[in-house]
């Protein structure tokens, strides 16, 4: 049984100020891991002191001494991957060969990216009007981090904060505190000063809003739900702080009859790609948007990839998806699949329940909805469940149109034969990210959303952006 019952505040590990115990579980069998002290307001106080005292001396050190520091991480991380690979695999339920490769491994290429970032950043430069700009750290952090991507959000703002020469306070998911903590064990090992980064494991409306509203912290970090980010943003409002949001998404996914004889080996692969990580993604590509004149044949592409859709236990090794995270995620995805059977869309496959042989665990069925229109819930809603909607369209114009009227717009997809079309579709979807015929961004290039998916960018150079405060200074006044 694990037992954190202590927050890690000022380069050690200690007990909570009058905190509660919250159960650790284990989402493909419902059976307890173990518990987790959750912190209140008072401590909170105790880490955004550490890390003020901490930003006084951080904040002054030289980009080679934060880049050695962030090398250190990386080879303490990539020392230590096998075990977070087991953490986030034990408490949200990645299947443990993509906790490996993606969950955990995503860790490795992000510290080398913000390294790679880092000696390229430029903290003083002469404008062209001559006066000169000094990029400075902000102060302190908030940062609050989800559980379906636990590791990945908090190197994305962890690294970020750290290379500038800020110092932070992290409040990881309740559900997902095992990576944290050794999250922090690793920023321990790598040798980081006390203060520097701080893990208070908390909730929302105790922790996540005593970080929001804390005078002392400078800026706060989300990732989560829309409605969350909105909290984060009106408990920040009282102190001015700087606040960056990523957010839900509802993301589009245009196929078009030019793909040919690409056609089912992208259809077949998108629907993998929304089923990844159990539908668990803020990015994925839950809304099939076909193009009419090969409706017909995509839904029964997609109908046979939900079907051949492989379930196992999440320590089992293979390319297969696990179960959702917990009950509460599993009673949000049987109650969207029953609205959108009471909707009146065709169901393709799946539908409500556990999939056979699963019944231990909070394992749902890979649903496909076909003859959707954009209206209902289950196209407007985010599910974040292995759940993909299916919505036709006459011509390009209109399928633009359906992409784009969401309240989302975190990340967009397009399956097209056409490189006129793709590069003229690109242009015209209003999202963050645009993936083309499978092909992903990489590493360093911006993350992040418009509309209610959020504001800032998380990743490369433009990572750093949130974490900089902005000075300019004139000449000197200096007579030779």
């Amino acid at each position: 049984m694990e037992k954190l019952n202590k927050h890690y505040i000022d380069g050690g590990w200690v007990a909570s100020v009058d905190g509660t115990r919250f159960a650790i579980k284990n989402p493909a069998d419902d059976s307890i891991l173990g518990e987790v002290t959750l912190g209140t307001a008072l401590d909170v106080d105790r880490a955004v002191a550490s890390a003020s005292r901490a930003f006084e001396t951080f904040s002054k050190t030289s980009k080679a001494e934060r880049i050695a520091l962030l090398n250190r991480l990386l080879g303490v991380y990539t020392n230590r991957l096998e075990e977070m690979a087991w953490a986030i695999t034990r408490e949200m339920g990645a299947p443990i060969d993509m906790s490996r490769a993606m969950q955990a491994g995503c860790g490795v290429d992000h510290i080398k990216s913000f390294i790679e970032v880092l000696k390229a950043h430029v903290d003083c430069e002469t404008l062209p009007n001559g006066d000169v700009l000094h990029r400075e750290p902000i102060g302190v952090c908030g940062l609050i981090t989800p559980w379906n991507w636990p590791i990945s959000q908090v190197a994305q703002k962890v690294l970020p904060a750290l290379a500038v020469g800020a110092t932070c306070v992290l409040k990881p998911s309740e559900y997902t505190p095992l990576s944290a903590a050794l999250f922090a064990e690793l920023i321990d090992e790598a040798g980081y000063p006390p203060g520097v980064f701080n893990l208070v494991f908390g909730d929302g409306p105790e922790v996540g809003s005593a970080m929001s509203r804390h005078p002392d912290i400078a800026m706060m970090s989300f990732t989560g739900s829309t409605r969350a980010g909105i909290i984060v943003s009106k408990d920040a409002a009282d102190t001015v702080k700087r606040v960056a949001l990523e957010l839900g998404g509802k993301s589009p996914n245009l196929i078009f009859a030019d793909n040919g004889k690409d056609l089912e080996a992208r259809v077949t692969a998108s629907v993998a790609n929304c089923f990844q990580n159990t539908g668990q993604s803020c990015n994925a590509p839950t809304r099939m948007l076909v193009e009419r004149s090969c409706y017909e044949t995509v839904l029964q592409i997609a109908s046979r990839a939900a079907a051949d859709q492989k379930i196992g236990e999440p320590a089992d090794p293979g390319d297969h998806i696990g179960p959702l995270f917990g009950q509460l995620q599993y009673d949000r995805v049987q109650a969207m699949i029953q609205v959108g059977l009471d909707e009146g869309a065709r169901l393709l496959a799946g539908g409500l329940g556990k999939p056979v042989g699963f019944e231990h665990g909070w394992y749902a069925r890979p649903t496909v909805f076909a003859d959707v229109n954009n209206q209902m819930r289950i196209a407007r809603e985010e599910i974040f469940g292995p759940v993909l909607v299916i919505i036709p369209f006459e011509a390009e114009e209109e399928g633009i149109t359906i992409a784009n009227d969401t309240l989302f717009g975190l990340a967009a997809f397009l399956q097209t034969g056409d490189a006129e079309r793709a590069k003229r579709v690109c242009s015209a979807l209003r999202a963050g990210t645009v993936t083309i015929n499978g092909q992903s961004t990489n590493y360093g290039s911006p993350f992040g959303g418009y509309k209610q998916s959020g504001n800032g960018r998380e990743g490369g150079p433009f990572g750093l952006e949130d974490y900089l405060e902005l000075k300019v200074r004139g000449g000197l006044g200096l007579t030779t």
